[in-house]
């Protein structure tokens, strides 16, 4: 399972959220989306652990918490939706 982590502060690196989740267990991977244009963090991260039942107890605990000023939204991550195509243009 993967831990959709939202509202994080922009200044958040990998090593700051890997350090929160591993309280919970051990941190197999965290993604933190930029911006393509700016390079910039997009304010969210994903998260994953290698125990199902240390993510239920992170998800738990950590969603509403305050960190780093920020109320952190912490979620079990939904499956990416298919592109609709959008439109086509010459």
């Amino acid at each position: 399972m993967t831990i959709y982590v939202g509202n994080l502060s922009y200044q958040a690196t990998e090593e700051d959220v890997r350090s929160v989740f591993a309280e919970y267990g051990t941190v197999e991977r965290v993604v933190l989306p930029t911006d393509r244009e700016t390079g910039r963090m997009r304010g969210f991260a994903f998260v994953d652990l290698t125990d199902d039942s240390t993510e239920d107890s992170a998800i738990e605990e950590l969603n509403g918490a305050e960190w780093m000023g920020r109320q952190l939204r912490v979620n079990k991550a939904k499956p990416r939706e298919e592109s609709r195509g959008g439109s086509f243009r010459r």
